[in-house]
């Protein structure tokens, strides 16, 4: 067996402070945090849980815009939101920073200086968008247009959320500005790269070859495609005003890309929690093991990027594992702050008001640690009322109400155990070592299920005992069994803490006793003969169906909302000259036939019948709105003077033009008759 870690240094991703927090975030990146800090700290590990709020970047500008406010308003208000939603549900960061702070800017300047003076960076001279009327470059998420891709007319410039392509500016078809609403010029601008490529043998190394077993598959997956696609440097600077300065002659007007800066804060923070060189070895000692909890949607960057930036820099640990989780999805739609699709953790407390643990239960045994996964408020009620209360809340009520019935509170003495009594005990004394494990493996779904099942023991053990009856014949014989079974009672203070710390400290008031350490629980005499408890109250409620009904109906009536405003047609976009109108060649063609492209789950690789000597190839993001099979022999409309691109490999000739509707299902473009293949669109 391998030596444990001197020391681990945990960190948790750090949320943009441009808005409050939702239980996709707590599902897929802090409650596992803290499930993993919290057993650590139970097993009397050296430990460190860091997180912050990410404070730089285009969101905090973009917010800040829209609000008329300025960027350091926005991330103060959200900082504290987010900062106090996450102490309500007993997220127990060490230190919850943010990378405003004097402390992030100077160790972020410094880590930069550090790979300039080393030669890390390369600078190179590129052509980026510029809004001559606001008089500033335009960062990607500040550039709207065209998807080339699916049609989108509201993609991004690094990305297209729709179809989920990623892009470039340049790709974008009729690119505006977001702050003027005019047509972006290109003009030169210089900054310093991360040369990624010089970093991709060592990380097929690192990653593909030495860390194939133990890392999650999902994890492992999305890395080694990244490498076998070809790494390329990525630009560490950015022409914006807010964020850290770049600290060397030619970068004024520019700051630290957020994607570098941002990372960095896990460093900073731990600097704040350790001054004057105390955080050092959490950071740069071989003996500390390095876990980074995040979503899916960041792995890159702390698997690919971040680790790069580590070993450019050169005195600094790498991470041991990434234990990244897929997404959550709400009422089987994708959660959306801008669609306001989600429950807010600081208002989801207005209404359940002292139930956090109620929702860090739900959210833990249906976590989307391999694939994503779906809450609805029906599957939180049935949970909390089938396992939370009636198996985990009725074992721990019928033990301590029937023994201040029967003993005046006090736990009896046993008088000779029987074999159950023996096997109930020796069960109970495995599930620490049990559970330990599954957390050591990052399978808190599992380790919840497992805690709950010494519940079911414990139920069955009561049931089979009967000493509600009993005690009209054994009074001996009663107290044996109800001091097996606040045995069980009491291991679940300890064991259950990780999980539902609130609740454990609830029943550690009523058994009269305090959490112990790990490998403390499940100790057949952890509650001695004579021991006074005190009074039973309920471990849990039960959740009615008003309740969890009166939640629906907010969703559906944001849904409802959402569909009014995306009624209201989008104001027409900016006028354009029938000479521009001309390039444009629409032709109608012909599905001859279509495909999945492997490993996507949006995109569709046609064959299209032009007119031509060869149908053309088109890949288009519209598989989950249409089968293959439907399409074959469907007249469509098709952009045919599209510049050609490469998409998952495949060369795409081409764009299909598609309706959308309010509720975002698509339409084919048709003629209202069959036409030849090629036929203009006039």
């Amino acid at each position: 067996m391998p030596a444990l870690p001197q020391r681990y240094t945990v960190t948790a991703a750090l949320p943009y402070a441009n808005g409050p927090v939702h239980i996709g975030h707590l599902a897929g990146v802090y409650l596992p945090a803290d499930i993993y800090t919290r057993y650590l700290r139970a097993q009397q590990r050296d430990v460190k849980f860091i997180c912050g709020s990410d404070e730089h970047g285009v969101p905090i500008t973009i917010r800040a815009q829209k609000e008329g406010v300025t960027p350091q308003q926005v991330v103060d208000k959200y900082h504290a939101l987010i900062g106090d939603s996450f102490r309500d549900f007993g997220v127990s960061f060490d230190i919850y920073s943010r990378t405003s702070s004097k402390t992030h800017a100077e160790t972020a300047s410094d880590f930069f200086l550090k790979l300039h003076a080393d030669g890390k960076f390369i600078e190179q001279v590129s052509e980026q968008y510029y809004d001559e009327q606001a008089d500033q470059f335009l960062a990607d998420r500040y550039i709207v247009g065209t998807c080339p891709n699916c049609g989108n007319d509201n993609a991004y410039g690094d990305q297209c959320e729709k179809c989920g392509t990623s892009l470039s500016p340049t790709e974008l078809i009729n690119p505006r500005s977001m702050l003027s609403g005019n047509h972006p010029v290109l003009r030169e601008t210089k900054h310093w790269y991360l040369p990624l490529d010089q970093y991709e043998h060592w990380l097929r190394e690192w990653i593909v070859e030495g860390h194939k077993q133990d890392w999650k598959a999902n994890v492992y997956g999305q890395c080694k495609s990244w490498i076998d696609q070809g790494l390329l440097p990525r630009a560490v600077t950015r022409d914006l005003d807010w964020g850290v300065p770049v600290p060397v002659p030619g970068g004024e007007g520019k700051v630290l890309y957020v994607w570098f800066d941002a990372p960095i804060g896990y460093i900073s923070a731990t600097k704040e929690l350790l001054p004057d060189g105390a955080w050092e070895p959490y950071w740069k000692d071989a003996g500390t093991k390095l876990v980074h909890f995040i979503g899916k949607d960041n792995i890159v960057f702390h698997c690919i990027i971040f680790p790069a930036m580590l070993k450019a820099h050169g005195e600094f640990i790498l991470p041991d594992n990434v234990p990244a989780n897929e997404f959550l999805n709400l009422e089987g739609d994708k959660i959306s702050t801008s669609r306001n699709w989600a429950v807010w953790l600081h208002e989801y407390l207005l209404d359940f008001p002292g139930q956090a643990d109620v929702l860090r239960y739900v959210l833990c045994a249906n976590a989307p640690e391999n694939k994503d996964n779906d809450f609805t408020w029906k599957d939180f009620q049935a949970r909390n009322n089938n396992e939370l209360v009636a198996n985990l809340g009725n074992f721990v009520n019928r033990a301590v109400v029937l023994t201040h019935k029967f003993f005046d509170g006090k736990v009896p003495a046993a008088v000779g155990f029987s074999t159950e009594d023996e096997d109930v005990l020796r069960q109970m004394g495995e599930f620490p070592a049990r559970i330990g494990e599954l957390l050591e493996n990052y399978r808190f779904r599992d380790a919840l299920n497992e805690l709950m099942s010494l519940s079911r023991l414990g139920n069955k053990y009561l049931a089979d005992q009967e000493p509600w009856k009993l005690i009209k014949t054994d009074e001996a014989r009663t107290g044996t069994v109800l001091h097996v079974s606040l045995q069980l009672t009491a291991a679940f203070v300890t064991l259950l803490e990780p999980f539902l710390p609130e609740a454990a400290a609830r029943l550690g008031r009523m058994l009269n006793t305090e959490k112990g350490t790990w490998p403390e629980a499940g100790r057949p005499n952890a509650l001695p003969a004579g021991h006074q408890l005190a009074e039973a109250a309920l471990l849990f409620t039960k959740i009615e169906d008003a309740t969890v009904e009166a939640q629906v109906q907010k969703l559906l009536d944001t849904k409802k909302a959402n569909e009014l405003a995306a009624a209201v047609a989008a104001p027409a976009k900016e006028d354009i000259s029938f000479e521009q109108f001309q390039t444009m060649d629409l032709r109608i063609g012909t599905i001859v036939a279509a495909e999945k492209v492997a490993k996507t789950k949006k995109l569709l690789k046609l064959s299209v019948d032009l007119g031509f000597d060869e149908p053309r190839t088109i890949v288009s993001g519209i598989a989950e709105h249409f089968l293959p099979e439907a399409l074959v022999g469907q007249q469509v409309q098709v952009l045919l003077n599209l510049a050609p691109r490469e998409i998952k490999g495949i060369q795409s000739q081409g764009m299909l033009l598609m309706a959308e509707n309010a509720d975002g299902v698509l339409s084919l473009m048709q003629p209202s008759s069959a036409v030849r293949p090629g036929s203009g669109v006039a």
